[in-house]
């Protein structure tokens, strides 16, 4: 029987990635990769996104304003945005959140963008993929507001102090690890595995960031998901089959995806005519 993988974040429409995406796709494929989610930061990127989505059945997308783009988020890109969710192939709001690591924004204009890309999650009913760094107390905050509180979505690249875990996990939301779980000097983040019910883990590559230990220097691409799956089954003494189904029917869970199709097949030529998006 086929390994069922989800990669639940990958930004496939980077040029490392997307000038060879046939390629990258069929090594997927062969590692047994049958769904994506490529993810957005901007609002040509999650148009780059949505399109990649449109042609490709084994791709979803999600689109969103990164928080390292938030000084330029004008309403015509909020806007633009909102379109775009509207399109069959978005499953999600993101990549969304607040980063005080690089703050490449400042932190009231950051909390501004994370505010209108919830609202537009909530106004749409679609879940959210969070980016959260060095504002853990922050995010909490935000997300413990009333009108929050029903939102669902899942914490990228997971990171921070136990009691962020803890409290996104008490908030019902999912957590998904990245390559960067398997560097032998992960120590702190490798302990944040065991932090996660089975019913909210879900795993991802960060493409083209983060290759995981053993392909590490290369661009990371879908197919290199198996290593971070190898690496959360041994953490939590499970299978890797049966870590990677678990990961997967929790992706599908979070996503609302479809049953996974059939290797190869393409979206757009089941549909008769190729996906451009207008943003």
């Amino acid at each position: 029987m086929m390994r069922d993988l989800v990669d639940t974040h990958c930004h496939l429409e980077w040029p490392t990635l997307s000038r060879q995406l046939e390629a990258v796709l069929e090594r997927a494929q062969g590692c047994g990769v049958r769904q994506c989610v490529t993810v957005g930061t901007s609002v040509e990127s999650s148009g780059a996104a949505v399109t990649l989505a449109q042609r490709h059945p084994m791709l979803h997308a999600a689109v969103g304003i990164h928080p390292s783009d938030a000084a330029a988020a004008t309403p015509d890109a909020l806007q633009g945005i909102e379109r775009l969710s509207h399109d069959p192939a978005v499953v999600a709001i993101g990549e969304i959140g607040l980063d005080y690591y690089r703050m490449a924004a400042p932190a009231a204009r950051q909390r501004d963008v994370f505010g209108a890309c919830l609202d537009l999650a909530h106004r749409r009913g679609l879940p959210v993929i969070l980016h959260c760094r060095d504002a853990y107390d922050e995010t909490l905050e935000v997300l413990r507001a009333e009108a929050w509180q029903a939102l669902r979505g899942v914490v990228h690249c997971a990171s921070g102090p136990p009691a962020f875990i803890e409290g996104m996990v008490a908030l019902g939301w999912w957590i998904s690890f990245a390559g960067n779980v398997t560097f032998p000097n992960a120590k702190a983040l490798q302990a944040l595995v065991t932090l996660v019910p089975d019913d909210r883990l879900v795993v991802e590559t960060d493409a083209p960031f983060l290759a995981p230990q053993p392909v590490r220097g290369r661009a990371n691409e879908p197919s290199y998901v198996l290593h971070t799956v190898e690496a959360l089954a041994q953490l939590r003494g499970r299978s890797l089959d049966e870590l990677a189904a678990l990961t997967s029917a929790n992706a599908r869970r979070l996503f609302g995806l479809p049953a996974a199709p059939d290797p190869g097949r393409d979206r757009a030529a089941q549909a008769g005519v190729p996906g451009t998006p207008a943003v």
